[in-house]
């Protein structure tokens, strides 16, 4: 190949690969397989070697590592990093508003608002529009120099594009967060346990100790990602005087920013983000630790100034810790309605992710061996979003010299039957079935909740008494129960009785998915159950089924379909259908409807606000069943997003991002058409 042919090709190739870099890492949505991914890569670095008067340090083919450092280069940061101060409640914020008021003279502030990343503040250099040098923070004033590591990070550009050059500064400062995508931390410590090697403790830390590897080639695997969050010096170019136009402009030259950034006015906008984001924080395929305010005009902020190390201008609003020390002070073993045996952790209280904790989540037995928790050890309490609180790990440096190690009971705590656990699993159980009380309780709880047979009124203190009395031992006991048997237990008056029975009756008259989800079968959930009941369209041909035949069933294979088969083939268990539906529970039967033949097969539906002529839960279902997807986020995946009276940030999402919204008419005419 000529020069200048391979010159042609080697531009073509570098800018065909970052720009599948930034689908697959920015946006998320690849365009082509690995294998021609990778089948590009070796084509530039063939041609690279070939001709090395072609290779640049913007190659993409530099982002592989190099030949490991004997130590980090010490920095001086032109313009400081400065940290911000921290507010921890509503009041703090009000008073961090009513400060930047008074300064400014002002009734209200116009703030940018953006997630706090829970990663590496790093900071980046380029001149002429090509990365030349990145540096940690270290203590402000002077970093270390990872300019190595970082040029492995491939959502990092190398090279700022969306402009000639002479659009682009002569030198510029981006500051950002260097961190670890949750499944990217996963993978990790997967492969820490299978090497044998010592896990990560949380993604922030996975993401320091990789981005300070003296070998980058090591940082390379490690699949780190960056966001940009603002500009630090910059000659040769006048930036835009807000804020929300530096993070504008910055996305231009190809730096991945928050799409969660938004600039909102006064205390109220403020507060009514941090609210939003808290309620997204666990969804988020990331760690954050809180949100930052930063007054948005660029001029205010230089007029408010800075104090001490931190400015004026902006501050994080810190979420509560999600996670906190403490001491295990024993190990019950509960039992589930399935039988299965978890090991609870009993604890001092520790106030956690907003609430206080004394019991958390060990996971199994294996679980235990492996993080080496024992009883009266210090350890770290994990809690996130609505996540049951989990035992993180064990502090061994505070382990007492008495501590116990855990030993599982052989027989079942509540009725004294032998537990057993099977090759496959990691749970052992109890062997008791329907004798045992405690899943008896479990499997009625279950049966009466919201997304079953919904019974109201139907809760843990009264399915105790009902089991405890002998009155309930089966599901299709309770549609036997009568007025006098309600009214002999302890506390029950007769209205409430009355509205009991009529909450029985009425859920006498369900939806086949309901009622198989109701039964409590191993393995098979919510979804399951739906997909079961329009695969089939009815009962009898359900029970009639046999392991291939299950497996038909879209996302059913052999582990779900045998429990389908070993719950039908229990006698007891047909003797309960059987009575139930001698009690008069119905539901509507149809054709089987392959997945194939379903209309909305595929799509995404998001709904919003309040719907007059359905419940959510009803318009769930009716999507559902014509074989829609309903999430509750909105993205670029998104088809269809419902928007009813009083929708909020959803829609607006959805007007941002261009996706269809339907009118509640709308949408009823689509379901029903």
């Amino acid at each position: 190949m000529a020069i200048d042919t391979a010159t042609t090709r080697v531009a073509r190739l570098r800018a065909e690969i970052e720009r599948h870099n930034r689908l697959y890492y920015e946006l998320d949505e690849p365009a082509i397989p690995d294998a021609e991914y990778d089948q590009l890569f070796r084509e530039l670095q063939s041609l690279e070697t070939q001709y090395p008067e072609l290779l640049t340090l913007d190659s993409p083919t530099q982002r592989v590592g190099g030949a490991p450092l004997k130590y980090f280069a010490e920095v001086q940061h032109r313009t400081p990093m400065l940290s911000l101060n921290n507010a921890f409640s509503e009041e703090e914020v009000r008073a961090f508003d009513s400060r930047v008021r008074e300064a400014l003279g002002v009734v209200e502030v116009e703030y940018a608002v953006e997630l706090k990343f829970d990663g590496l503040a790093i900071n980046l250099r380029y001149r002429d529009g090509v990365f030349v040098q990145g540096t940690t923070r270290g203590d402000g004033s002077t970093g270390e120099d990872v300019t190595e590591n970082l040029r492995t990070v491939r959502p990092l550009p190398l090279r700022l594009h969306d402009g000639a050059v002479g659009d682009l500064p002569a030198d510029v400062e981006v500051r950002g967060e260097v961190l670890m995508f949750n499944r990217d931390f996963d993978q990790l410590n997967a492969q820490q346990r299978a090497n044998g090697d010592k896990e990560f403790v949380n993604p922030r830390n996975a993401a320091a100790g990789s981005l300070r590897q003296l070998d980058s080639r090591i940082t390379a695997d490690r699949h780190l990602s960056f966001f940009a969050y603002g500009v630090g010096l910059c000659e040769g170019l006048a930036l835009p005087r807000q804020h929300d136009g530096q993070m504008a402009l910055l996305q231009q030259w190809g730096f991945p920013v928050a799409l969660q950034r938004r600039v909102v006015s006064g205390v109220d906008g403020l507060l009514d983000y941090y609210r939003e984001m808290g309620e997204q924080r666990a969804a988020l395929p990331f760690a954050i630790d809180g949100v930052v305010y930063k007054v948005n005009d660029m001029a205010l902020q230089q007029r408010l100034g800075f104090v001490a190390r931190a400015p004026r201008f902006a501050i994080a609003h810190k979420f509560p810790a999600e996670e906190a020390m403490t001491i295990l002070l024993d190990i019950d073993v509960q039992v589930g309605r399935t039988g299965a045996l978890t090991p609870v952790a009993r604890l001092a209280p520790v106030f956690v992710g907003g609430v206080t904790v004394t019991n958390a989540t060990l996971h199994n037995e294996d679980e235990i061996r492996r993080k080496d928790v024992r009883i009266g050890d210090t350890v770290i309490v994990r809690r996130a979003g609505d996540v049951i609180p989990e035992v993180a790990r064990v502090v061994l440096e505070r382990r007492p010299a008495d501590a116990r190690e855990f030993v599982m009971p052989t027989r079942c705590p509540v009725c004294g039957s032998h537990v057993a656990r099977a090759d496959d699993e990691a749970a052992w159980r109890c062997t008791g079935g329907l004798f045992c009380p405690a899943q008896r309780k479990q499997a009625l709880l279950h049966f009466a909740g919201r997304r079953a047979m919904n019974i109201d009124g139907l809760g843990d203190k009264l399915v105790e008494q009902l089991v405890d009395a002998n009155r309930v031992n089966t599901p299709a006991d309770l549609y036997e129960l009568g007025m006098s048997a309600l009214l002999s237990l302890e506390r029950m008056g007769e209205k409430s009785a009355l509205n009991l029975l009529d909450a029985i009756a009425h859920s006498k008259h369900t939806t086949l998915a309901r009622f198989i989800f109701a039964l409590g079968i191993r393995n098979v959930g919510e979804a399951t159950a739906r997909d079961m009941a329009r695969h089939f369209g009815s009962l009898d041909k359900l029970l009639a089924a046999d392991v291939a035949r299950l497996q038909q069933v879209h996302d059913v294979g052999p582990v779900v379909a045998q429990s389908m088969v070993d719950f039908f083939a229990e006698a007891h268990n047909r003797d309960v259908i059987e009575q139930l539906r001698r009690s008069g529970v119905v539901w509507d039967e149809h054709e089987a409807q392959p997945d194939s033949i379903l209309p909305f097969t595929g799509k995404i539906f998001v709904l919003t606000g309040t719907l007059a002529a359905l419940s959510r839960q009803q318009a769930k279902e009716r999507l559902e069943a014509l074989g829609a997807k309903v999430s509750g986020s909105v993205s670029k995946k998104t088809d269809y997003v419902v928007a009813g009276l009083e929708s909020g940030s959803k829609l607006e999402r959805a007007q941002q991002l261009g996706i269809a919204v339907l009118s509640e008419d709308e949408f009823l005419s689509l379901i029903e058409g």
